[in-house]
């Protein structure tokens, strides 16, 4: 495959990921159905190609990549399929009892796993660590409170809208940008102050 690598297509997966999320966003439509369709291809083409890439080293092949997404996804939601893969008889009747499966499912997978923020990405944009970081914190039962948590800020009064959430969190970048600072390093330097300061199961 010539000069391509896994490091050198790195740039296009995250490009082609956004793509899909625009996608999305863009409305349900049947235009929007067919554009999302092509933007899946083109982000199953990403996985091709790194497949390939590996197949040519000798390391594995697509069809290993798809026999584990396969395994995994059956092995972490066992209230959907039984060991052997078919389905089970009933489900859950909550999403939070979904949820309450499926995370004990990863606790046995890696049982070494104690710290509940292991495993975001570190390269995952500023609000979305936020977020992941303040759901895996509830998750595992640690006392999140956006007012004691940060005592030292006075934090707005949320709005009741997401558009007026986007509009919020927009005028607070302008408000950092004139001062000078980064908004998305801050965040992500307050996200991690946030990670360290949880007290660390035993």
């Amino acid at each position: 495959m010539g000069a391509l690598t896994h490091e050198s297509l790195v740039e296009y997966l995250i490009e082609e990921a956004y793509e899909v999320v625009d996608s999305i966003e863009a409305g349900d439509s049947p235009a929007r159905d067919s554009e999302l369709r092509g933007e899946l291809g083109d982000v199953l083409l990403q996985v091709v190609l790194h497949a390939r890439l590996a197949e040519e080293r000798g390391s594995f092949d697509f069809d290993a990549v798809a026999r584990g997404i396969n395994a995994k996804m059956v092995r972490r939601n066992g209230h959907v399929f039984k060991a052997d893969g078919s389905l089970q008889e009933s489900f859950p009747a909550s999403v939070e009892e979904i949820i309450v499966t499926w995370d004990a499912a990863k606790r046995a997978e890696k049982p070494e796993r104690k710290d509940p923020f292991e495993g975001i990405p570190p390269h995952l944009p500023a609000l979305a660590a936020a977020q992941k970081s303040l759901d895996r914190a509830v998750r595992a039962g640690l006392d999140v409170d956006a007012q004691g948590a940060m005592s030292a800020v006075v934090v707005p009064v949320i709005p009741a809208s997401e558009e007026a959430l986007g509009e919020l969190l927009l005028a607070i970048v302008a408000g950092a940008r004139e001062q000078g600072f980064d908004a998305e390093r801050a965040l992500r330097s307050a996200v991690r102050s946030f990670q360290n300061s949880q007290p660390q199961p035993s």
